[in-house]
């Protein structure tokens, strides 16, 4: 997809919609022994996103496990829609859709690996990471530079803040 089209879609999205694990992380899971799960998010992947809320846009995270430290890290960062345990994320995505009374072009979804293809191709601007799977990236409009967990969640909010003329409000509070 040519740039301005990019910038075209991204200018009409009201909500964007991240999976966690391979997005929102770089995709490992570490286990201790006593079962705890650990997880690293990047800080400016976690800005980003309050950056991208600041701006009015809405977000939504859909991961088909559930952890506490997801939710924990999510209710940190401001974000309300958050959906664990999702084995049919394109459901879930389209009853978030239908309960906001959005249209789906005005929804991005960004994923990396097979089981987020049921929810991105129900959007009007799929997203893939870097790392993502050849599938994964084969119905994205647009694949990030970064790679999940590494700074990919950043560009995609900068992205829609850029195409919707906020960024640089955005950017103009931190100097004032």
């Amino acid at each position: 997809m040519d740039r301005k089209a990019l910038i075209e879609k991204a200018a009409k999205i009201k909500l964007a919609v991240f999976d966690v694990d391979g997005v929102l992380t770089d995709g490992r899971l570490i286990l201790g022994e006593s079962g705890n799960e650990y997880k690293s998010f990047h800080a400016r992947d976690g800005h980003g996103l309050v950056m991208l809320l600041e701006s009015g846009c809405n977000i939504a995270v859909i991961t088909a496990r559930s952890s506490k430290i997801v939710a924990e890290r999510m209710a940190s960062l401001g974000i309300k829609y958050v959906y664990q345990g999702e084995k049919d994320k394109g459901g879930r995505l389209m009853t978030l859709i239908e309960e906001l009374g959005l249209e789906r072009e005005q929804v991005a979804y960004v994923g990396d690996d097979v089981i987020d293809l049921p929810a991105m191709i129900k959007v009007g601007l799929p997203i893939a990471v870097a790392d993502a799977r050849p599938e994964v990236k084969q119905h994205a409009d647009w694949t990030t530079e970064d790679s999940g967990g590494q700074g990919a969640v950043r560009e995609v909010c900068e992205l829609i803040m850029k195409a919707q003329g906020k960024f640089d409000a955005r950017i103009e509070a931190y100097l004032s």
